[in-house]
């Protein structure tokens, strides 16, 4: 009977990393170029297991030139502090994810290549796209009011 509630216990520990294996993560880091800092995204759509390619299909030859990639790590939440779980490198323009694998573990796909999800590509350029418009509108307002204190500056009279 101990050996039944031994192999409970254990099922009960080991389920939820295998549930969440197979599911979503709670959001993606984004680093690459054009990107000050990191992008923290929790589209639906891009935080799905299979959002960039399909690991379950086989690999492919590494590509001769890749382009320019973005690096992304999915993460889930633990308490309240965000945990990589895995990481690949997304090449939008050519099409390839390269799958660098589990952080801290092992994955018999980790090291490969893969072809992208092209469903993936409209959505990920609208956040790098979003990311552009949001330094650009601090960026503008910093401007404005740097301008405005200097006309104000120039506008104090002088005192003799």
């Amino acid at each position: 009977m101990k050996k039944i509630y031994l192999f409970l216990l254990v099922l009960f520990l080991l389920l939820p990393t295998t549930v969440f294996a197979q599911g979503e993560f709670n959001y993606i880091v984004v680093k690459g170029p054009g990107i000050t800092g990191d992008i923290n995204v929790s589209t639906s759509l891009l935080i799905q297991d299979d959002s960039f390619a399909d690991f379950s299909q086989a690999s492919v030859n590494p590509p001769a030139d890749a382009g320019q990639g973005y690096q992304i790590v999915r993460m889930y939440v633990e308490g309240s502090k965000g945990v990589p779980y895995d990481q690949i490198h997304y090449y939008p323009y050519t099409g390839y994810v390269y799958y660098d694998g589990i952080v801290n573990g092992f994955s018999e796909q980790g090291g490969k290549w893969y072809l992208a999800n092209p469903a993936i590509e409209k959505p990920f350029r609208a956040v790098l796209a979003e990311d552009a418009r949001l330094t650009w509108v601090s960026l503008a307002i910093f401007a404005v009011l740097f301008v405005i204190f200097l006309l104000n500056y120039y506008r104090k009279p002088i005192e003799s």
